[in-house]
């Protein structure tokens, strides 16, 4: 049954609302994760892709599937490994024999979905990870001489194991500055932990019902796109954006000009999910973490210090009071 009033989807209330209600529905197959599920939730209302780095079991899958059901977004899931091929993820020209000879035909790949899942996406080759660049980036995937737009919304939400595991492949920094967001899933607590069993293993599992679709789900993205910036919020962004730039022990080299934009998107959509229709100081200070860490590279001396990314980034927004 449609639930959606198309009516009112213009209506900044009712967005609101139905948002906040895709919130808790997707609490509902997750047991802990609430801040992951927030910045997920904030990067797909900008149309932003997702990193999702942590240990295999943590439930990344789980999250993005949930997802999938709670805004009705078709869906495809990559599992990728080192003998995946870049047409096995973007699709390739077959030859079709007919009553007028032969020709070729364009098989799409599992990338023409709404909602990609590449899993554990540093286990594929760099040459395959690639693949996905165009996708990313400009909506379109180009085979041959064509080009071939895919249906929007469009987003990939990429699981990556820590790179100290075997047989994994680090991310091509262009292909890593298209994440609009890293986000560092963590193990669970006890607690949580005894939730997560019990949600899993019980007779029965919670019933995830649709609360917003595509159309929804873009008539969000263009309100957020309104919400007004001031002057002196934008200088603190682009400050500790400048921040990555300037002599600094522990940074190789400093953020993109992507991820500037990425934060002012992120800065509006959480204000947006908080109720406000304005961006504060501290929307930028919390978003800056997944938005930079993995868009900075750190020196040898963090990384023989032991200094994270995080750890770099919290020492940039310390030096900047606000």
């Amino acid at each position: 049954m449609d639930i959606l009033d198309k009516n009112l989807l213009r209506n900044p209330g009712y967005i609101a609302q139905r948002i906040a209600a895709c919130e808790l529905e997707i609490q509902k197959g997750m047991i802990g994760q609430q801040e992951i599920i927030r910045q997920v939730m904030i990067a797909m209302l900008t149309g932003g892709n997702v990193l999702l780095e942590g240990m295999p079991g943590l439930g990344k899958t789980r999250l993005v599937s949930t997802i999938a059901k709670v805004f009705d977004l078709s869906f495809k899931r990559i599992q990728f490994t080192p003998d995946l091929m870049p047409g096995d993820v973007t699709g390739t020209n077959i030859m079709i024999k007919n009553e007028r000879g032969s020709a070729f035909s364009f098989e799409r790949g599992p990338i023409f979905a709404n909602l990609v899942l590449a899993d554990e996406i540093n286990r594929a080759t760099p040459k395959t990870q690639s693949a996905l660049l165009e996708a990313m980036q400009e909506h379109t995937v180009t085979v041959g001489n064509d080009s071939h737009a895919l249906a929007e919304p469009f987003f990939v939400l990429a699981t990556q194991n820590p790179i100290e595991n075997e047989g994994t492949y680090p991310l091509p920094e262009a292909q890593l500055d298209r994440f609009m967001f890293k986000i560092l899933v963590r193990f669970p607590s006890k607690e949580e932990l005894r939730g997560i069993v019990e949600l899993t293993e019980g007779m029965q599992s919670p019933e995830i019902r649709q609360q917003l679709d595509g159309e929804g789900l873009l008539a969000a993205s263009a309100l957020i796109c309104q919400i007004p910036v001031a002057d002196a919020v934008m200088d603190y962004l682009l400050e500790i954006v400048m921040a990555t730039h300037a002599p600094n022990p522990y940074i190789k080299e400093g953020a993109s000009p992507r991820a500037a934009q990425a934060m002012m998107r992120a800065a509006r959509a959480k204000a947006f999910m908080e109720g406000r229709f304005n961006v504060a100081f501290q929307d930028v200070k919390e978003v800056a973490f997944p938005v930079l860490r993995h868009r900075i590279i750190p020196s040898f001396d963090a990384i023989s210090e032991g200094i994270s990314e995080d750890a770099i980034i919290q020492g940039i927004l310390e030096e900047r009071k606000i």
